[in-house]
């Protein structure tokens, strides 16, 4: 992903824990009746997920450990119960990606999605000689692919009555970097949405990031919905998570909820942007933190089967 253009870091940890006191304060009156004993997601299989990915190296858009990666996924989620669409494309002539859309349910759909690769270059290390070696990865790919991947194990789908899309975008993160551009395995969806009976006209479509940061902080990205934000961070402050999800106005970023936005859907980013080890050779396990993914899955999990409320 990259940061909007122009846009002015504008928060203070004073300012985000002044907004997470406040607002949920508000949600100590049981606006929602939660069925928080439901939740089932497992943090530690999540760090699982994380894990295998890993092991197969970089997972670089069109080489071979890309590709094997890929094809666990999708043996993962038809174990799983899921239907898996495959969707190739070309981020450059010489160059073979695939999107996978794994799909259950009935009912209006909500599209849940992470981006599985894994950059070429770590361009943001401090030192310079490691500036073109590869990003491992574990939190910028692997920890969103992961909180997915679990959610495909143990959410109850028929609970949600939804229609429940996990789209695994590739080729997102490569902008920057002559002949690639950002997100464009995510563009490439959105462009034949419309020929996708199984996920289109989605009511909700919710990214999932960067989110494992072990020193984890989660903001508003202010491109995202403000309402459905607010929806998504109420489930978190009912299940104590509040500490975390801060409506405090985070960076503005270009991610894969951006074509959704473009189209005129209604889409958010959960991302912990505050990741110092973004685009650098230590994005690696140790800096994750089981807690951090136990927050967005079991909050996903409750909101979805809670019928996914909004704004």
């Amino acid at each position: 992903m990259e940061t909007t253009r122009n846009y002015r870091v504008e928060f203070t940890l004073l300012v985000a824990l002044a907004a997470s006191a406040g607002f949920f304060g508000y949600l100590g009156y049981g606006l929602l009746d939660l069925p928080v004993e439901d939740a089932s997601f497992s943090a530690d299989q999540a760090m699982v997920y994380v894990e295998k990915q890993m092991s197969f190296g970089p997972r670089i858009t069109g080489t071979r450990e890309h590709r094997e990666m890929g094809d666990w996924m999708v043996e993962e989620l038809n174990h799983n119960g899921w239907d898996v669409l495959i969707q190739p494309f070309r981020p450059l002539p010489e160059v073979e990606a695939r999107n996978f859309i794994a799909f259950r349910g009935s009912g209006p759909v909500i599209i849940l999605g992470a981006h599985y690769d894994t950059r070429i270059y770590s361009d943001s290390d401090p030192d310079p000689d490691n500036r073109d070696k590869p990003v491992p990865g574990a939190n910028d790919g692997a920890s969103g692919v992961a909180v997915l991947l679990e959610l495909a194990r143990t959410l109850d789908v028929a609970n949600t009555n939804h229609t429940i899309c996990l789209a695994f975008f590739d080729a997102e993160d490569n902008g920057r970097i002559p002949g690639w551009d950002w997100i464009l395995g995510s563009s490439h969806f959105v462009e034949h949405l419309d020929s996708m009976e199984q996920c289109r006209s989605p009511r909700y479509t919710v990214i999932v990031d960067m989110i494992g940061d072990a020193d984890q902080q989660i903001l508003w990205e202010p491109n995202s919905d403000r309402g459905l934000t607010e929806a998504i961070w109420r489930v978190a402050g009912q299940l104590g998570y509040g500490e975390w999800f801060s409506l405090a106005r985070g960076t503005a970023l270009i991610d894969d909820h951006t074509p959704f936005i473009e189209a005129g859907f209604t889409a958010i980013d959960i991302i912990d942007f505050t990741y110092p080890y973004w685009h650098t050779v230590e994005d690696t396990v140790d800096k994750l933190g089981v807690e951090s993914f136990e927050r967005v899955g079991a909050t996903l999990e409750v909101w979805l089967e809670s019928g996914a409320p909004g704004p």
